[in-house]
């Protein structure tokens, strides 16, 4: 029987648009051609393990622009890429209501903050854990480790829906049920399938 739901926060609940930023660097001669390129010029894992703080995030992708950007701006445009995705985040409200839910995700200060002031997400459920607080991010086990330390999980009575079929599978090998999230409807489905009253 599960007992814990624990969701992924990008392409969960929230849809990513990552062109402002992308357009926004472009402007001032970097050459970054999509989010996937911008990511792996900065290092961004440095900063979503915690161990670069989002000033730094922002001065090194003010290095890759021939022309500076105004620090202001660009951090507008790094946030301006999140759409909450109202059917999955009432999924989850409904599903605190009887059964304990969390989320886990792989994410950086700015962003955190900006999702939690613009759409409250950490208010849902019964607790967060965010990679750069952790030091630690999916799939490494140690993220889920630490879930199952600070939430008291049981593997065996926990859910984890993330869009990142790597990252389910980490959770699967150490005991966790696992949904690969592809819209509403099939995780609302593979939820009913583990016999969630959704």
């Amino acid at each position: 029987m599960i007992h814990n739901i624990v969701f992924d926060v990008g392409r969960v609940l929230v849809d990513l648009h990552p062109q402002p930023i992308i357009d926004f660097l472009t402007e001032h001669g970097a050459r970054v051609e999509n989010i996937e390129a911008l990511c792996a010029s900065v290092t961004l894992e440095d900063h979503e393990c915690g161990r670069l703080d989002g000033g730094g995030l922002l001065a090194r992708m003010a290095a890759l622009a021939e022309r500076s950007p105004a620090l202001e701006r660009l951090q507008a445009k790094w946030v301006d890429m999140f759409q909450l995705h109202p059917p999955m985040v009432n999924l989850a409200h409904r599903l605190s209501e009887h059964y304990r839910v969390y989320l886990m995700s792989n994410v950086g200060d700015i962003h955190w903050a900006h999702l939690s002031r613009e759409y409250s997400l950490h208010r849902i459920g019964h607790g967060v854990l965010l990679s750069y607080l952790a030091g630690v991010m999916k799939p490494h086990a140690g993220i889920y480790l630490e879930a199952e330390r600070r939430f008291s999980l049981t593997p065996a009575k926990t859910v984890f829906i993330d869009d990142r079929a790597e990252n389910v599978s980490a959770a699967r090998a150490r005991g966790w049920h696992g949904i690969v999230h592809s819209g509403y409807e099939p995780t609302v489905a593979a939820l009913r399938a583990l016999k969630v009253d959704c």
